[in-house]
Parts: C-alpha cells; structure tokens; sequence
C-alpha cells in the first residue's frame, strides 16, 4: 500500500469530533486536538526519513532486519507492561513451537507475534480498515493462555458494581478511572472505529490517525489487561496498512526507551481535554511522531550496518582464497563478524574457542596475526585495547606501531 501523505495537507486538517453520551460514565469526545501547523514539519521530517529507508539496500537484507524487528518489537511491547524476559530469551522463545511453549513468560512473548502475525496479514489485505473484531481478536492472541485473575481472551470489560478498574499511577500524572459498564464500552469501542474511519475518509495521514487512535484506546480501557499491548498492535497496524516498513512495530522499542513519558502523556492529554485546552492531543501525537522519526533513522542505520557486514563477509572469505588471512585469521574474524560489536582483546584471548586455536603455538605467532590483521585493516584496535570488526571502525584507531596484537 502506498503512502499518501498529501490526501490533505495539516493546514487544512479538520477537527473532526464525536461525541459520545454514555450510560453510566458520561459524555465521552472523540477529537483530533492537535495544533496541526506545528506538525507539519515533523510530519514531513517523517516522510523523508521513510523515502530515504525505502531506497536503502533493504532487499539484501529483508531476512535478517525482519526478524530482528519482531523479537525487538516483542521484547520492547512486552517489557513495558512487566515482562521479564531478555531480548536473547525473547528471541529463543520466538523460535520454539507454540504448542510446545510451557514456561508463562515465554508465552507472553509467543502470543504477542501472534497478534503480530496477525496484524500483518491485515495490514496486506487490500481494502482493510480498522474494526471492532479486529481488536477483540488481537486482544485474545495476546492474551490466550496467560494465567492471570482477569484474563478474558477476546472479552469485552463489564465491571460488577463493587469492581472499579483504575488506570495509571500517580508517578505518571495520577489515576484515572474509565468506563465501568460494559454497554458503554461496547458502545465506545464502536465509535472508536467509525471516528477512525471518519479521520481515513477525510484524508488525516496515518501518522496522525494512528496515535489518536492509541490514546483514546487507552483511554477507554476495553479490556481487563493487555490494552498497552492492544493499543500498541493497533497503532502498528494502521501505520503498516498506510505503507510504512518496519517501524511501526520497532516504535515499541522507543516507547519502552521513554517508559515515563510514554505513560505520563495519556494523563497529560486526557486532563487537557478535560480542561478543554487548545490542542489537548498535542503532546503525545508529537511525541509519536518524534518516535518514528528516530525509529526509522535507526532502521536506516541498522540496514547499512546489515549491509557492510555482508560486503565484510565476503571480503574476509575473499581474503581467506586468496592466501592473504590464514585459517586462524579467518576464524577470528567471523566471531567478531557474528559478535558484530567490539571486543576486548583480553576477552578475546580468554575465550575456549581462541584459545585452542593456539594450543600448539607460542605468544609470537598469536600476536603476528592479530597485527597482520590490523595491518589489512581487517579488524581495528582502539586505544582501550579492544578489537573492532573492519565493517564497524573505531573512531580511536590505535596505529599498527609494533609486532604486538
């Protein structure tokens, strides 16, 4: 799908609102609530980005970017609401068989690329558009199997009387209280999709409709638990259904870099809009912009960084045919291939795999290879004695002076 930032320019965006009179909890508004000349720089800022990445390598690459995506994606959506595993057992439990998943963490992880997949398959499908069941479905993924006194796959919140579901904390701007009565949570989530899809006829940019969609999710609290997660896989839908590669789902990971702010913000603008504030969806919409403006510039790195690791790998097995490395130059720079960072030298030579590479051989012939590696520029050694694959160059260079590695 493409991306169509100019259906409407932000001078002339409307200020489509919809008012919702509840049962029980009151009048809710639907609003855009944004000072749209402030935004239209950011938003372009955006779209360059995006054009930039788009003409960047990604088809050498796709593979390897994908997956990192998803287990980031994953690690970060998951984290933020209190899971505990790392990025690597994120990763591991992404691999195994669903139907083999025992351990509660590494389910949490598993049923969130299922809401994932499914996002996907959506977000491809021509002429999707956002609805009710599409949520109450990501939300049972999610939620499917998780031992939790609240979990209700795929069911709609209907507070009993005596139950009152608070949201937030006052170390992010305080608690509030959504809607209880599960007829007025029906009701909103319906209006939630026919408003979203009021901005889409009207031509507001996804990059726009999406956060506002987020806000008000949260602010309507559906579920019993799982709507950060939710939220989350719905805004990364609708941005993916207008185009955008990658990012949407890798913003995850700048919401879990600025947790506070993240959290603070859906109290920030539901009291600016309680305060009736100029622009009171300002705040978060701006700073979800910012967020895919940085995330697609990382994207854009990382698919360089990707790509200068393959041109390395087939320039060391280049060098290896040629007779210019020997075996053990060559095994020492694929694990700094594979490791893709710096290490230092010390570490190095402690590792098992390093060290039977010179079981039989003296200290001379470890150091000559190490300089013979830095003589090719191959790898490079920073002035704090640790080694740096040559597709990843220091800024410190420590030069090639004597006949030490």
């Amino acid at each position: 799908m493409d991306i169509s930032p100019d259906i409407v320019s932000l001078a002339d965006l409307p200020e489509i609102a919809q008012r919702v009179d509840t049962d029980r909890f009151g009048p809710f508004v639907f609003q855009v609530g944004i000072d749209a000349g402030t935004l239209q720089v950011p938003l372009q800022r955006i779209e360059d980005a995006h054009e930039r990445f788009i003409a960047s390598p990604l088809s050498q690459v796709a593979s390897r970017l994908e997956r990192e995506v998803v287990v980031g994606s994953v690690f970060g959506t998951n984290t933020i609401e209190g899971g505990t595993l790392t990025e690597d057992e994120t990763a591991r439990a992404l691999e195994l068989d669903p139907a083999q998943v025992r351990e509660v963490e590494q389910r949490r992880a598993v049923n969130i690329k299922a809401a994932y997949d499914l996002a996907q398959r959506s977000a491809a499908t021509p002429g999707w558009s956002l609805d009710a069941a599409f949520v109450v479905e990501a939300h049972r993924l999610i939620t499917h199997d998780i031992p939790h006194a609240d979990n209700r796959p795929g069911l709609l919140r209907d507070n009993p009387r005596q139950r009152i579901t608070y949201v937030g904390d006052e170390a992010h701007g305080g608690r509030y209280k959504p809607p209880q009565y599960g007829a007025d949570i029906r009701r909103l989530l319906e209006a939630l999709v026919a408003w979203h899809a009021e901005l889409e006829a009207a031509g507001v940019p996804a990059l726009i409709r999406a956060p506002l969609v987020h806000l008000h999710f949260e602010q309507i609290h559906p579920f019993w638990d799982g709507n950060g997660r939710v939220g989350r896989v719905v805004e990364a839908t609708l941005l993916q259904a207008a185009g955008y590669r990658y990012a949407p789902f890798a913003l995850a990971r700048h919401y879990l870099a600025h947790i506070d702010a993240y959290f603070t913000l859906f109290n920030t603008c539901r009291k600016a809009a309680a305060q009736d504030r100029h622009a009171p969806n300002q705040a978060f919409v701006a700073f979800h912009l910012e967020g895919m403006r940085q995330t697609i510039n990382a994207l854009h790195d990382r698919v360089n960084g990707l790509v200068g690791m393959l041109l390395y790998e087939s320039e060391i097995r280049r060098a290896l045919d040629r007779k210019r490395i020997n075996a053990r130059q060559y095994t020492i720079l694929s694990h700094l291939l594979d490791r893709g960072r710096p290490v230092p030298v010390e570490e190095l030579r402690r590792a098992p795999w390093y060290a039977s590479l010179y079981l039989r051989l003296n200290d001379k012939t470890r150091s000559r290879d190490l300089v013979r590696l830095r003589e090719l520029e191959l790898v490079f050694l920073d002035t704090r004695h640790a080694l740096w694959p040559g597709f990843l160059p220091p800024k410190d260079v420590k030069p090639v002076t004597g006949r030490r590695g």
